[in-house]
């Protein structure tokens, strides 16, 4: 039996934080006003070569969202939003590029004033007119998309902050210093 939102074969999921960090570092092929996608591309791996380092080891398209709580805080809206979001991108499955992995990304929440139900049709239809227009916008990047010539990187990793010491020298605070 076949679920409501299970991606097709062709279609994979992404599912480790790495995955997503390396496609937001990827470029970002459109906006609209309430949404960002980001689209990273790889070159497929070669019979007999390692995997083991690489996030996108297969010639699939994946595809993952984000929906964060800071644009849509009731759970169903978040859930509503999701919804849509996977079925734009199954609707433009044909038209995405091989090896490659797309996050979509809410950037900015709806008014909660003008679409009082989570559930309501004009939200629906509003969220995806917008993400059909943002398609439309980022099916012009597809062919400027560098073409793959690498595998893709694995995520960098944000330096973390030194704590800072009285004066800018010597050992962080809340380290001993040597008597020597």
């Amino acid at each position: 039996m076949d679920q409501p939102d299970a991606c097709p074969a062709s279609l994979q999921r992404l599912r480790s934080s790495a995955q997503f960090q390396a496609v937001l570092q990827g470029a970002t092929v459109g906006r609209t006003p309430h949404f960002a996608l980001h689209v990273l591309r790889w070159q497929p791996r070669q019979e007999g070569a390692a995997a083991s380092s690489l996030l996108f080891a297969d010639a699939h398209r994946h595809a993952g969202v984000l929906v964060p709580k800071r644009w849509a805080r009731r759970a169903v809206t978040r859930n509503t939003i999701k919804r849509q979001m996977r079925e734009a991108v199954r609707a433009h499955l044909p038209e995405l590029p091989e090896c490659c992995a797309l996050v979509l990304r809410l950037r900015s929440g709806y008014d909660r004033k003008v679409y009082v139900s989570a559930t309501s049709d004009a939200l629906k239809r509003a969220v995806r007119a917008e993400l059909d227009q943002l398609f439309l916008q980022a099916r012009s990047c597809w062919a400027s998309l560098p073409s793959p010539s690498r595998p893709a990187p694995a995520p960098r990793r944000r330096p973390s902050a030194a704590p800072a010491t009285a004066g800018g020298q010597g050992a962080p605070s809340g380290t001993m210093r040597s008597a020597s």
